[in-house]
């Protein structure tokens, strides 16, 4: 199985080109799932406490643009986050897609609220519950950015025998390194390859995202990473390490 991770520019102009970079990468590796960054086709709304619902539903409107584009990577399923609306309430909610059909997971659970990532302000918690997908590449559970620091559903994930742990991030520049090791415990807590995307480069309000995608196998090791000189990779990996991981240590052992 052929997993591809990525950094993508956040700003639009440079993701154009980005994306048509990404989208030859992927049918070159033959890619059989992509993970996009979190809420990777719009502003980072969260950067300021000024929340404007038109702004949040021009963001909802350029992801639903841009999941008609999917299918050009060719791969047969694609991860991610975007903005949604249920019932009124603004949500950040993970997907997987396959050959044109969207498959939600949770909502954001937890929710940062600080300088550039005033996420609590902007849109309100999921209901707490972390379900794993079935996909055709295996079951799929989500840990939106922050939610890779609660390690209890990594643990969860692999109890229902995930094979992926998805991290799609909005991270900046200084705490990569910490990032990466939330990463790793997340593998070893499921027993299963955690794969994480982020956005890139220098944003209006002077971010500078992080990058620093990986992909990451059940026990820890870290097989790839994305950078400015490589903002897309591919690891091909073996699904039943995930699956033999599960009765290994720490997994046997009983809560």
């Amino acid at each position: 199985m052929n997993l591809t991770v990525c950094e993508l520019p956040h700003d639009p102009e440079p993701r154009l080109d980005a994306w048509q970079g990404l989208v030859e990468h992927c049918l070159a590796a033959d890619s059989d799932l992509v993970l996009l960054p979190e809420m990777p086709f719009s502003v980072w709304l969260a950067a300021t406490k000024d929340v404007d619902p038109e702004r949040w539903l021009d963001a909802m409107a350029a992801h639903d643009a841009w999941m008609e584009r999917l299918g050009e990577l060719g791969a047969a399923t694609v991860l991610g986050s975007r903005p949604v609306l249920v019932e009124g309430r603004r949500h950040n909610e993970a997907f997987a897609w396959e050959s044109g059909t969207y498959l939600p997971s949770h909502n954001k659970y937890y929710l940062p609220d600080e300088d550039g990532f005033w996420e609590a302000t902007w849109y309100d918690r999921g209901r707490g519950a972390f379900p794993t997908l079935d996909t055709a590449s295996g079951k799929v559970g989500f840990l939106v950015c922050t939610e890779v620091w609660f390690t209890e559903h990594a643990r969860s994930f692999g109890r229902d025998g995930a094979a992926i742990v998805a991290n799609p991030r909005a991270t900046e520049w200084s705490s990569r390194d910490k990032w990466l090791a939330g990463g790793r415990a997340a593998a070893v807590m499921a027993g299963a390859f955690c794969l994480s995307s982020n956005h890139s480069g220098t944003d209006a309000v002077g971010m500078r995202w992080g990058g620093l995608g990986w992909i990451i196998d059940p026990d820890g090791e870290v097989l790839g990473v994305t950078s400015e000189d490589e903002p897309f990779v591919t690891v091909a990996v073996d699904p039943l390490d995930a699956e033999r991981a599960k009765v290994t240590y720490p997994r046997y052992i009983e809560e």
